[in-house]
């Protein structure tokens, strides 16, 4: 739950998508402290604290860091940023906190991460998770017992997570939470060369990571390859609108636990929940999946994250 790109913090939207949302069975929320400079927060604990039953929060820091450099990290950081958090949220506890991709040699500070521990003891967290760009950053962070979860891209532009990283997660007992599955929204099939974004859209802005790791922005794959490949993508999933095939084909996968595909408008929730409908992809569309990641994708990404 955050801002839109390039626009103010809209409460009373957000507070629209949250009942949507809750309406239609989702009991778990991911926001940060970052996402529209703490407002996100503060929507997500009065809605939360208003509803009525159990809903599950994770939020994430380390991103209001500046500069966003190894050092900055220090556990008495990493405790002002929980207990930050849960003032805007107005809540008592964090169900999950994750580290909001930090940089990789902060996987190798243990007292980074166990402070975490301390703070789960005092009942301010239950759960510590990680953000992640890279696989190999996901696969250190799972080294430490207290990280419970990860947050990584995959989606049908972004195969390489599926190698080794998620039967390893597996193996730990580590939740999966899978963000972009909608490759920036160009799974929608929505998207043309003409489409223009504003100004403040990081999908006009960042597509060759001007502001931060240009895998946020189209999984990184360059805007015209991408439409190329969703082309071919429409015609392997004829009948099913591309949205929906991109949402099941990763909570098909093995070893994911959830999939947060964002939404800014109610609308696109209730888009979202109808995944639930679409039958599970067959041998044949996974392997065109795979077919098409190869000829198109794989080398804009693959050796990258």
């Amino acid at each position: 739950m955050g801002g839109r790109w390039g626009e103010s913090f809209d409460a009373a939207n957000a507070e629209r998508v949250l009942q949507r949302a809750v309406a239609g069975g989702i009991d778990f929320i991911d926001t940060a402290d970052v996402y529209s400079d703490g407002d996100s927060e503060k929507a997500v604990g009065r809605f939360v604290r208003g509803c009525g039953q159990r809903l599950f929060v994770a939020s994430k820091c380390g991103r209001q860091l500046s500069p966003h450099v190894d050092e900055a990290y220090t556990p008495q950081a990493m405790r002002r940023f929980v207990e930050a958090s849960l003032s805007r949220l107005g809540l008592e506890c964090l169900d999950l906190i994750q580290l909001h991709c930090p940089p990789m040699t902060v996987y190798y500070r243990p007292e980074v991460f166990e402070v975490f521990d301390r703070m789960r003891d005092e009942g301010k967290i239950k759960h510590l998770g990680v953000s992640v760009e890279k696989v190999e950053e996901a696969l250190k962070a799972i080294e430490f017992d207290n990280v419970r979860s990860v947050q990584i891209i995959y989606n049908m532009f972004r195969l390489r997570p599926r190698e080794r990283f998620f039967a390893e997660a597996v193996r730990r007992g580590v939740a999966v939470i899978v963000r972009v599955p909608l490759a920036s929204g160009l799974l929608t099939g929505q998207y043309k060369s003409s489409t223009a974004f504003g100004s403040g859209d990081h999908r006009q802005f960042n597509r060759d990571g001007a502001v931060f790791d240009k895998g946020e922005t189209f999984s990184g794959v360059p805007y015209d390859v991408g439409l190329k490949a969703v082309d071919r993508l429409k015609a392997l999933f004829s009948g099913t609108p591309l949205h929906l095939a991109a949402l099941r084909f990763v909570l098909d996968t093995p070893g994911v636990t959830t999939v947060i595909p964002g939404a800014s408008h109610p609308s696109q929730v209730d888009a979202n929940l109808q995944v639930e409908n679409v039958d599970p992809l067959t041998p044949e569309q996974n392997r065109g999946v795979e077919q098409i990641y190869n000829e198109l994708i794989r080398r804009h990404v693959h050796a990258l994250w």
